[in-house]
């Protein structure tokens, strides 16, 4: 009884810092969500009203086009990098993960800097094409921010996931007559799958939620930040504003356990 009473007092301060900082305001949210002109049809119309649905589509294949080309990109890049030693390496790690010290506002504005109507690239393909290429302030723009600050932390993940390899099971394969597709097609990659569940899951919920770099170059993007902001603050719609954010939020945990069902029985292979 005494070990019981113990252990209460030592979670306590936890589950009060829980239930102040996101149980009542989740809860504040939803009921938010349901007191507006609509009532709690606010929901409802989330998934059968076309400009909301469009915005929760365009947002959802964002983020699974950044998280694919944000895991293909850092995993060759941090299986390199962890397996390869050379001069440069430290400062080239740093230089990939430099993103992470920048918000999203400062990432919008230098895709604006490189694709926007002043840009680098509008000027080289004027030079080459005649003709200015803009691409900044839509779909593409966002994908390019999105992936600019997804690939630190996924290099990172994989280059800490890969350090743990037994180089023992790559040397098995070879001896067996597998060429170096076959390894990292059966070592390699089911190695590092926990790492690549994990990462994935955090990229995708990051762009799916992502607001400062949308926010700057928020021309012609439709994604569900953007909307709950447009709800919010030039309609006046509290409620929806409530109800979007909830269902988002709904969205990205459902992808989040998801990825942690599915890493929950990968163990990577290391010695």
């Amino acid at each position: 009884m005494r070990e019981r009473i113990q252990l209460a007092a030592l979670m306590a301060p936890g589950a009060i810092l829980f239930a102040a900082f996101f149980l009542l305001p989740l809860a504040q949210l939803v009921v938010i969500g349901g007191s507006g002109k609509l009532g709690w049809s606010a929901y409802w119309a989330v998934f059968t009203e076309i400009r909301y649905l469009k915005s929760f589509g365009a947002t959802i294949a964002l983020s699974i086009a950044v998280t694919l080309f944000t895991l293909g990109v850092s995993g060759i890049a941090g299986v390199f990098l962890e397996r390869n030693r050379f001069r440069g390496r430290a400062l080239l790690t740093a230089m990939l993960t430099l993103p992470l010290a920048f918000p999203g506002v400062v990432i919008g504005f230098m895709v604006i800097m490189l694709a926007g109507r002043q840009g680098l690239v509008p000027d080289i393909t004027d030079l080459l094409f005649g003709e200015r290429l803009v691409f900044a302030y839509s779909m593409a723009g966002l994908f390019m921010g999105y992936v600019y600050f997804s690939i630190p932390r996924t290099i990172l993940t994989v280059m800490a996931a890969a350090e743990k390899i037994d180089p023992r099971l790559e040397e098995a394969a070879r001896s067996l007559g597998a060429g170096s597709f076959m390894v990292a097609r059966d070592v390699i990659l089911p190695a590092l799958k926990p790492a690549f569940l994990a990462a994935g899951a955090i990229c995708f919920a990051t762009s799916m939620g992502a607001f400062g770099t949308a926010f700057t170059l928020a021309t012609r993007i439709n994604v569900v930040p953007m909307v709950i902001y447009t709800e919010f603050t030039l309609q006046a719609n509290v409620a929806m504003a409530a109800a979007l954010s909830f269902v988002l939020g709904g969205i990205t945990w459902a992808a989040l356990a998801f990825a942690r069902s599915l890493s929950g029985s990968s163990v990577a292979a290391s010695g």
